[in-house]
């Protein structure tokens, strides 16, 4: 369940835009605010019925966007990448504690510099 209000969370990140005022406060109410069903179909003075069905038309709705536009699944791709980068730089700053040497190094930092690129290109 967790997992799901996060991507749902994430989701909503990317493509709340294109939803209507009330999915997006259905949403909100929900996932963030954490309200019951219940609580929100008394907040707002509609039927219990009516906020599960919109929950779940928005859900369906938010992963069709994601289906089509992939914002998401390359996000989460590229923010992979750059943790893998940082990790890189940090073996690479032990490195040169360990042992300087010039080639090894700038060998080290052209591989940094394709990995960076590679994320560029995908990003764009």
């Amino acid at each position: 369940m967790i997992e799901k209000k996060i991507r749902l969370g994430n989701l909503f990140i990317f493509y709340g835009q294109l939803l209507t005022r009330k999915q997006q406060e259905i949403l909100k109410l929900y996932y963030i605010h954490d309200l019951s069903l219940g609580e929100i179909s008394e907040n707002l003075g509609i039927s219990r019925q009516a906020v599960y069905d919109t929950l779940k038309r928005t859900e369906k709705l938010l992963e069709e966007y994601e289906g089509k536009l992939g914002l998401l699944n390359k996000f989460l791709k590229t923010r992979c990448k750059i943790n893998e980068l940082l990790v890189n730089i940090d073996y690479l700053i032990e490195d040169i504690d360990k042992n300087f040497d010039r080639n090894y190094v700038l060998e080290k930092i052209n591989d940094l510099k394709k990995m960076t690129l590679e994320i560029l290109e995908e990003s764009s």
